[in-house]
């Protein structure tokens, strides 16, 4: 048994439908993304730095962490492009001293470069970045 009003939510639906999604012939035009030019260790990585507060798996306690927003990178092998088209976008840096950590704390929201001694991809589920610079150093600009 039907309403009368089912012809109109029928027809309401069909052309949410079809406003919602784009149409078929314009989905093939888009170019293919390339991935990212190569990133190996001694390079420079540049972009803005960010700080997030992450909970540590100890006890829940509250841990800054930071990360680099940049153009996409690739990785060299074995990582590859860490499983994405274009290559990772986003680096989290590793604190390995307070010095580090006051060192970014000053920078956060600015454009920083720093050089790149070891890179990896992010492979455990609490991290927030798609890559992970262990071993790194501030660049100044002169």
């Amino acid at each position: 048994m039907t309403k009368s009003r089912f012809a109109r939510r029928w027809a309401c639906a069909l052309i949410v439908t079809a406003l919602a999604s784009p149409p078929a012939f314009a989905q093939g035009e888009e170019p293919a993304s390339k991935p990212g030019k190569p990133i190996h260790a001694g390079d420079v990585l540049s972009g803005e730095l960010t700080a997030m507060r992450v909970k540590s798996g100890n006890k829940g306690k509250r841990v800054a962490t930071y990360q680099i927003t940049s153009e996409p990178r690739r990785l060299p092998a074995p990582n590859g492009l860490c499983n994405l088209e274009t290559g990772p976008e986003t680096f989290q840096l590793v604190t390995t001293s307070d010095a580090q950590v006051a060192q970014l704390k000053a920078m956060v929201g600015k454009e920083v470069s720093v050089k790149v001694g070891e890179i990896s991809c992010a492979q455990d589920a609490g991290q927030m970045t798609e890559a992970v610079v262990t071993r790194w150093s501030m660049v100044t600009k002169r």
